[in-house]
């Protein structure tokens, strides 16, 4: 076993592809695949099911996968360590990151920190909290970006943003400026999947009002947010979005305020404790962390 191999391996699992895989490090296809055939012949299992469409870790694949991000990190940070040149940081930074920071300030920062560091490469993959924070249990991923608090024994977060949320309506929604939660709650709801922050917090403040789930009409469940939006604007229905989100949208769509839900949103970093970090993502977060504290 190399760490040529190992690379692979990890490449595929990140890009879920073998052509994509070979596009983003610079080797042919044919070279990822023989690595891992031969990574698969060493360790006597099957590692990835390339029946599908999707190239996917088979079960033994996703036991070895957290092992080895473990092994590149370390291999990483040990070469950083022993080097002088320790400004010269690059590699591939992988990040899980739900819809709304990764549409508001996510570009800034990568922005920001790809200008120290162009060497830097990214691979962005969005979702809801939950998935971000399996993903990052997982090791699918290094640093994540949530909408909820998610601290927990094993992950530490780092409150990084704020923002509330408004609903958004059709243009040619008939109420302007604010409506209380019991009108809101009337109209038909583009929902985000479950594992939204955005959908829970707002759900808790319906509960909290004395409303249940199954009052909701629910006239979609999409999970995409531009999707959202542009079925907002062909009049779906209504639905719950960022607000620094709505402030970009101009005339496309109504901008309404509801009076008894005006909990303002908290955002995270999240990382898993006590595991290596690749330098670049050691090198990021670190950077989020010193333009927090110069921003405050």
């Amino acid at each position: 076993m190399d760490f040529k191999q190992i690379e692979a391996f990890v490449n595929v699992v990140r890009y879920k592809s073998f052509s994509k895989a070979a596009d983003a490090t610079f080797f042919t296809q044919p070279t990822i695949s023989t690595h891992i055939r031969n990574l698969e012949k060493e360790m006597g299992v099957r590692l990835l099911d390339r029946k599908r469409r999707v190239v996917e870790m088979t079960p033994q694949g996703a036991k070895f996968y957290k092992y080895a991000v473990e092994m590149i990190n370390a291999r990483a940070q040990a070469f950083e360590a022993l080097s002088e040149m320790d400004e010269n940081i690059g590699g591939i930074l992988e990040i899980q990151t739900s819809s709304i920071p990764g549409v508001t300030f996510l570009p800034d920062l990568l922005a920001g920190f790809r200008s120290e560091h162009p060497g830097i490469q990214y691979y962005v993959s969005m979702s809801d909290t939950q998935t971000v924070v399996d993903n990052i249990s997982d090791r699918i991923g290094e640093i994540g970006f949530t909408g909820e608090d998610v601290s927990s024994g094993s992950i530490e977060c780092v409150k990084v943003a704020t923002d509330s949320s408004v609903m958004i309506a059709p243009a040619s929604f008939s109420v302007k400026g604010s409506i209380s939660l019991s009108d809101a709650i009337s109209y038909p709801f583009i929902w985000r999947e479950t594992g939204s922050a955005t959908r829970k917090t707002f759900e808790a403040a319906a509960l909290a009002c004395g409303f249940e789930k199954d009052e909701f009409e629910v006239a979609a469940l999409v999970d995409d947010m531009d999707a959202i939006i542009r079925s907002v604007e062909a009049g779906l229905g209504v639905s719950i979005i960022s607000e620094k989100i709505a402030s970009t949208l101009g005339g496309r769509v109504s901008v309404v305020d509801i009076k008894d839900f005006n909990e303002d949103r908290s955002f995270y970093m999240i990382k898993l404790k006590s595991i290596s970090l690749s330098p670049a993502a050691e090198a990021f977060s670190q950077y989020v962390k010193e333009k927090l504290d110069r921003d405050q």
